[in-house]
């Protein structure tokens, strides 16, 4: 849709967006019709352009995804407003700001580690992420009042789910919460799916000492001509 074809009040909620982020990306879409991965990484500095645009997906904005031509010549990424029908604006304006004290209280109760590698972090290096992705149940009245609702995530982790989230079916369309509950990206410690797969994940990180062991590892598969996981699992299976 064009933007001279939007309806006014679609374009008033947006321009009422004060976030940086997103109202970067929602005023340069305004003012060009789109923006590109390649516009939000040289022009804004966003190394994360899905991050960007699921900001702007979180104040109930559509956006739809599709591909133009970067400068290289090569086939990149763009966002642009989808059907404003679909607007969100009902729901809260956004995600809600958390709180430094609802931090403090996920430490107290899950420890200063990323919940999906379950490896120690420094508190500034871990982000707070909603178990339910917000596309799918929001903030409820009081949501940030149960630190049980949040997890804390490394900033790999974050990306991953992100991407993973993005590309479900529940996210996209049904946003049914009972879904997300079941599973791995809300609830690592019990579930039965990953974003509606049938599958089960084990992240696994080497770190500090631990590293030599990995390097190990790896020169042992390249002279067996196999790739790490698949290893990883011959291992597990011989001895479970």
């Amino acid at each position: 849709m064009a933007i001279n074809d939007l309806p006014p009040e679609f374009i008033v909620r947006c321009k009422a967006v004060t976030a940086k982020r997103p109202r970067t990306v929602i005023d340069h879409i305004l003012n060009h019709g789109y923006i590109t991965t390649e516009e939000l990484k040289e022009q804004y500095g966003y190394n994360h352009p899905p991050r960007a645009a699921r900001d702007v997906r979180e104040q109930g904005i559509p956006l739809e995804t599709f591909r133009v031509t970067g400068s290289d010549g090569r086939k990149i990424g763009a966002y642009r407003f989808g059907d404003p029908t679909k607007a969100r604006f009902s729901r809260l304006s956004g995600r809600t700001a958390f709180a430094k004290t609802l931090k403090a209280a996920l430490i107290d109760l899950q420890g200063s580690r990323c919940a999906i590698y379950l490896e120690e972090f420094d508190p500034a290096e871990l982000q707070i992420d909603h178990r339910i992705p917000y596309e799918v149940a929001g903030d409820g009245i009081g949501a940030m009042d149960d630190p049980s609702n949040y997890m804390l995530l490394s900033g790999s982790a974050n990306r991953a789910k992100s991407w993973s989230c993005e590309h479900c079916a529940n996210w996209r369309d049904l946003k049914d919460p009972t879904i997300c509950r079941r599973c791995y990206w809300a609830y690592p410690e019990d579930y039965d799916h990953v974003a509606m797969r049938q599958a089960r994940r084990a992240d696994i990180t080497w770190t500090g000492d631990e590293v030599v062991i990995y390097d190990r590892l790896k020169k042992r598969t390249e002279e067996l001509q196999k790739d790490i996981p698949a290893f990883i699992k011959e291992i597990v299976e011989r001895h479970v």
